[in-house]
């Protein structure tokens, strides 16, 4: 069975297919499917639609008609879950526009312990810079957002050779394109190895893997990298590891050349099945480097904390697994507070989104062609109780560009090429959810992102704040209203403040 979705938006000079899932007939027989399609509608009015100075600021009613679709399906070898949703926006005081979100992403088991595939597609507005207005609301008109279409998909074989190993085979290609800002295409072959020493002493982990970049702005890249990964066990709570291997990438860089001899030591430490940490301590083509991953886990509260320095692109960044922890946690938490499943899953997403913590952190992954050393640290966490719910994220990346600015003239222009040389991103966001009744709740979030670039000296600090209520009026339709306040402060200039307000009513069929 081949599912294929094309979609078409209104006024788009060519048609978007997205690659779902392949499945061998009768694979997802035994799975039962869920389709729910969806209507949002939502009435609102912002003074300050096109996020302008003070004095140019602008008041507008904004109503959105959006239809949509939610499928999903959960089988023993199909796992598949899509979110669809097409939004019409209407404003008072210029024309209307149209704008789709999709979240897709599926697994399938083609050949019984032999053959599977993986595959993602997407479209989402994101910020095109991180100086500059945030996107708050997708229904506000804001210059420095794009709508970002990406789609991947990776079969791979595996299979486990007792006594010896586990064997992965994989092929990984991957899109990301937004209108003439970004097109990068790039396709990967992976070899791993993973010893089977039954548990006892000494184990083994061989990983081989080239993949080839193709920019539209640049020359292709190639990228290779074989590494072995040794790893003991010292007693049931401590292992030691170490990695050793070479890396070669053939982008022209303005500094070290990116190849050569890497190594990391590290240690694992999981005194209990809720508490785990690792460290670990390396020397790359760039130098130094330093990783952590931590957790801690008790019946009611959950903490995450991790480090990693690694090369990286924006291209790379849309395609970075989102730390999805804190979701599984409130999974499990809130079963017996909401049976419901779907009812369990909107209210976990909404009360993330609204405070901000549905993005992978509160920093800004700006578009650019070019490749940069990133160092990046988050700190989550969320403590519950029967009626209440409280989420706290912190998070730094520092980005440091490897290749000559030049090439992202289109993006920044040509009097703003060294912005993002050197930049530095810090972010707190907190969220607060109080379950009024059975079917209502509260939430309040705030948010607070300063950006910073450490070449030029440019500022720019966002804050907001946004107070939701929810009410499920019955199985199929939920209601909600809320409040939010933003403020935008540069060094550059253009500071601004928005208020808003807003009612929606999602019905489901």
């Amino acid at each position: 069975m081949v599912i294929m979705i094309s979609l078409t938006p209104r006024g788009a000079s060519r048609r978007l297919p997205l690659l779902i899932l392949l499945a061998w007939p009768g694979t997802a027989a035994a799975a039962a499917w869920d389709v729910t399609p969806t209507v949002r509608l939502r009435e609102s009015y912002t003074d300050n639609l096109n996020l302008a100075p003070a004095g140019q600021a602008r008041g507008q009613f904004i109503t959105e008609v959006s239809p949509g679709v939610l499928i999903s399906t959960d089988g023993p070898r199909l796992q598949l879950a899509l979110a669809y949703t097409l939004q019409k926006v209407a404003y008072t005081r210029q024309p209307d526009r149209d704008s789709q979100q999709l979240d897709a992403n599926g697994h399938v088991e083609l050949l019984a312990d032999w053959l599977f595939v993986e595959a993602r597609a997407g479209i989402a507005q994101r910020n095109v810079s991180a100086f500059g207005p945030p996107l708050i609301d997708p229904a506000l008109t804001n210059s420095n957002s794009s709508t970002v279409r990406t789609q991947a998909i990776s079969p791979y074989l595996r299979h486990y050779f007792r006594g010896l190993a586990t064997a992965v085979v994989r092929y990984d290609y991957q899109h990301a394109g937004s209108g003439g800002l970004l097109n990068v295409r790039s396709t990967g072959a992976t070899l791993q190895l993973t010893g089977d020493n039954g548990g006892r002493g000494w184990n083994w982990d061989l990983n081989l893997h080239r993949s080839q970049l193709d920019d539209a702005a640049l020359a292709p890249v190639t990228m290779s990298n074989a590494a072995l990964t040794l790893s003991y066990p010292l007693n049931s709570s401590i292992g030691l590891f170490g990695t050793a291997g070479y890396e070669k990438q053939d982008y022209h860089s303005a500094s070290a050349q990116p190849q050569g001899r890497f190594g990391t030591l590290g240690a694992v430490w999981t005194p209990s099945p809720r508490t785990r940490l690792s460290a670990s301590i390396g020397h790359r083509f760039f130098g130094k480097t330093y990783g952590l991953d931590a957790s801690y886990r008790l019946r009611s509260m959950f903490w995450t904390l991790s480090y990693a320095e690694d090369i990286t692109t924006t291209h790379g960044e849309f395609f970075s697994v989102r730390p999805d922890a804190l979701t599984d946690f409130l999974w499990e938490l809130w079963a017996t507070r909401i049976p419901d499943p779907v009812l369990r899953r909107k209210n976990i997403e909404l009360f993330l989104a609204i405070s901000q913590l549905l993005g992978k952190d509160g920093n800004v992954n700006f578009f650019s062609h070019r490749y940069y050393l990133q160092k990046q640290g988050r700190l989550s966490g969320v403590y519950s109780t029967p009626r209440s719910a409280l989420a706290v994220h912190l998070a730094t990346t520092g980005r440091s560009g490897q290749t000559t600015n030049g090439i992202d003239s289109v993006i920044l222009g040509p009097d703003q090429l060294t912005l993002t040389d050197r930049t530095r991103q810090n972010s707190l966001q907190f969220g607060w959810n109080w379950r009024l009744s059975a079917r209502g709740s509260l939430t309040i979030g705030a948010s607070h992102n300063r950006a910073k670039s450490l070449t030029t000296g440019r500022e720019d600090r966002n804050s907001a704040l946004t107070v939701g209520m929810t009410r499920q009026l019955s199985s199929r339709i939920s209601a909600s209203a809320d409040l939010r306040h933003v403020r935008h402060n540069s060094s550059a200039g253009g500071n601004y403040r928005e208020n808003g307000v807003g009612a929606t009513l999602i019905v489901s069929f």
